[in-house]
């Protein structure tokens, strides 16, 4: 003994004792730290062999910051760090522990410290001795220590996780259960006795079964105001919450609702700066995976079926995305293919004019050679060509179809009203505890009775909304099942083409109709021809190909007919514009801009019709009827000697004939051979002079009829 302290005596110089000594203490764990105080005590005393070795008691630094933290890596213990900067700057003397386990038990940490006291002439002190890692012999002796020490944490851990890995492979490891599981009283899982959890659980796979997206999911939910049970974190009690999306991927993603006892699904590794990485497992390198090892919410085929609609979901960017229905009115979603290259097209929406119209476009060659798009194709006439043929198909099902839609929507609103009274009933017991509570506690006791009395408040206010709410969505699902809609469900019997295009019917749900028909539909058009060929290709290898017109050019929909164009051009010879306008417009025909969807009621106006005449260059009326020799008034008045006063007033009484050949302007007939004359007006008034014209000019129109008889 007295050879061992003199060794030490020996190694430690004057230039250490010039600098601290650094005493590091550490526990591995809490429960350590709190139980195992002899351990720590045994360190606090390295202080005295510190003090005996020539270090005043001022010169000792303690690091203690590390309590409860693990050896196994350095990343993490700050007290460490520390330790190592100080020694690396040359201030520590001596590093004390009471074994090399406490410093550290991974040898890159261990020898990455003796290097740095190695370099900086710095002693270590444990239990044993003092070393000085400069010497051969001691960084032999230490490295042994070290290497020994990360051999100890190994064989505690393998020794640990050998005893788990049995229990798992029977399945008997005791792991956190996922809401809707307990451990029964001999430690078998089993449901969860709650009715509503159950309930829920299984309404909330069906909903996923129905609707095929973990979104939709959320919004049915939410739609129908339910809510999800939630385990409380490390507890067990649970509560209800608004469903989200996180909670639908967790529990659609976990083998345990499959009945399934499933182990090592995740592989948890250290990063160099002490993060935990984690990477999923194949299903393959599970540790364990015993199907039918407690009672499940859904089959372990139908768990699998769940995954490959997530993994579809999930594929954004595929070429072949075999993505859910969606509320679009892309009636081919995801199931289109461009005719030319092979690639799927995809469904874009434009809004024009206030409506929202559909286009399948094949973007593959854009978006990988940066070439211009394959095809755009108005989706309309395809979907509604698609539209007939899937309601010709489905005729003589339509009976059935009816009736079992009927039942679906009577079946989940019932579903729906169970959830809601279990939620009722939960909210009575609660109620019930809270009264019983507050009528055995002193009534002179006011201040528990007052928080009690507020409790029990506070329940019934609960009880009261939650049977509010239930009996507001009785009334919405009574009105969404009134006789109306039983009596048309049953007069779609009689015809599946009412059913289809019903506008009530979501186009989710006739997407989803589609794909239990249709596995595909391949898209060709002929810009020349002004057509699209429509190749279907229905599940089980049955094939049918449609042909669908191109929709026009905005500049060919405004188009006049042809047909209106000739008619005007000969009704010019009789009327104004303005009067044609009023005969088309009477005939019930249309000018050309109605063909868009906001002018619909649009009508000829004599504007109109003059763009008519001088866009297809028609020759005006003025021409036609200074052809047939018409006379302006200047002429008139000039071949008559009147005045242009005198020509209006006798025009307007029918001594003269006046053709117009717009609403202000007109053109009048030479006079025949005999000229009639201006008179006094006073002797011969102009009304009996209109009457004599007349008179004469029928008399002659029945001779000339005569003469042409004889």
């Amino acid at each position: 003994m007295e050879e061992i302290v003199m060794n030490e005596n020996l190694k430690v110089q004057s230039h250490h004792l010039e600098r601290g000594a650094y005493l590091y203490i550490r526990q591995s764990s809490m429960r350590q730290v709190m139980e195992n105080v002899e351990s720590t005590k045994r360190q606090y005393d390295l202080r005295g062999r510190a003090i005996g070795l020539g270090w005043r008691d001022d010169q000792i630094i303690v690091i203690d910051s590390d309590q409860g933290e693990s050896g196994a890596s350095a990343s993490w213990r700050e007290g460490f760090q520390k330790l190592v900067s100080d020694v690396g700057m040359g201030r520590a003397g001596i590093v004390m522990g009471l074994e090399v386990s406490r410093l550290a038990r991974n040898n890159a940490d261990w020898h990455r410290l003796l290097e740095i006291c190695a370099l900086a002439d710095t002693l270590i002190l444990d239990e044993d001795g003092v070393y000085d890692p400069s010497n051969f012999n001691d960084r032999l002796l230490l490295g042994l220590k070290g290497t020994m020490s990360e051999a100890e944490l190994h064989v505690i851990k393998a020794r640990l996780r050998g005893g788990i890995l049995n229990k798992v492979r029977r399945g008997e490891y005791r792991c956190p259960l996922p809401t809707g599981f307990i451990y029964d009283e001999v430690g078998d899982v089993v449901l969860d006795p709650d009715a509503q959890i159950r309930e829920m659980i299984t309404h909330f796979f069906e909903t996923f079964s129905r609707v095929g997206s973990a979104t939709q999911t959320v919004k049915a939910f939410a739609r129908e105001g339910l809510l999800f049970p939630s385990r409380v974190r490390n507890g067990k009690q649970v509560v209800f919450q608004p469903l989200t999306t996180s909670t639908t991927m967790r529990t659609l993603k976990n083998p345990r609702y499959a009945g399934v006892y499933a182990y090592g699904q995740r592989l948890y590794r250290r990063t160099v700066d002490g993060r935990i990485q984690l990477r999923k497992r194949d299903p393959k390198e599970w540790i364990a995976c015993i199907p039918d090892a407690h009672p499940g919410y859904i089959s372990w085929e139908q768990y699998q079926h769940n995954l490959k609609i997530l993994e579809a979901n999930g594929r954004g960017y595929d070429p072949a995305r075999a993505s859910p229905p969606r509320e679009g009115a892309a009636l081919l979603q995801g199931r289109v293919i461009c005719g030319r290259c092979g690639s799927y097209m995809k469904a874009r929406y434009a809004d024009r004019r206030g409506q929202v119209d559909t286009w399948y476009v094949c973007s593959q060659a854009y978006e990988t050679r940066g070439e211009r798009h394959c095809q755009s194709i108005a989706g309309w006439p395809v979907d509604g060509a698609i539209g007939e043929l899937i309601a010709a198909e489905m005729t003589p099902a339509a009976v059935e179809l009816a009736l079992e839609i009927r039942k679906e929507i009577e079946a989940r609103h019932d579903e729906a009203d169970q959830l809601r009274l279990r939620a009722v009933e939960r909210a009575q017991i609660d109620a019930d505890l809270a009264q019983r509570r507050f009528m055995l506690v002193d009534p002179n006791n006011r201040l528990v009775a007052d928080t009690l009395e507020r409790e029990w408040n506070d329940k019934l206010r609960l009880l009261a909304d939650l049977q509010e709410e239930r009996e507001r969505a009785l009334r919405e699902d009574r009105v969404a099942l009134d006789d109306a809609i039983r009596d048309r469900l049953i007069a779609m019997t009689t015809d599946f083409t009412t059913v289809w295009h019903d506008p009530t019917l979501p186009n989710r749900e006739r997407k989803r109709l589609l794909a239990y028909l249709v596995e595909d539909v391949t898209l060709l058009k002929f810009p020349d021809e002004g057509e699209t060929r429509i190749h279907i290709r229905f599940r089980g290898g049955r094939t049918a190909t449609l042909t669908t017109q191109n929709p026009k050019s905005s500049a060919q929909q405004v188009k006049t007919r042809p047909e209106v164009v000739e008619l005007v051009d000969k009704l010019l010879d009789d009327y104004i514009c303005a009067e044609i306008a009023d005969i088309l417009n009477a005939k019930g025909i249309r000018p050309g801009g109605s063909a868009r969807r906001d002018q619909a009621d649009a009508q000829f106006t004599d504007m109109r019709v003059i763009y008519l005449v001088k866009t297809y260059g028609l020759r005006p009326r003025y021409d036609r009827l200074r052809e047939r020799g018409m006379l302006t008034k200047a002429e008139a008045c000039a071949k008559l000697g009147i005045t242009e006063c005198t020509l209006v007033r006798w025009a307007k009484y029918g001594i003269v004939k006046r053709h117009a050949y717009n609403g202000y302007i007109g053109l009048y007939e030479p006079p025949g051979p005999h000229i009639p004359a201006k008179q006094c007006s006073r002797w011969n008034q102009l009304v009996h002079r209109a009457e004599t014209v007349r008179r004469l000019s029928s008399s002659k129109c029945m001779a000339i009829d005569e003469r042409a008889v004889v």
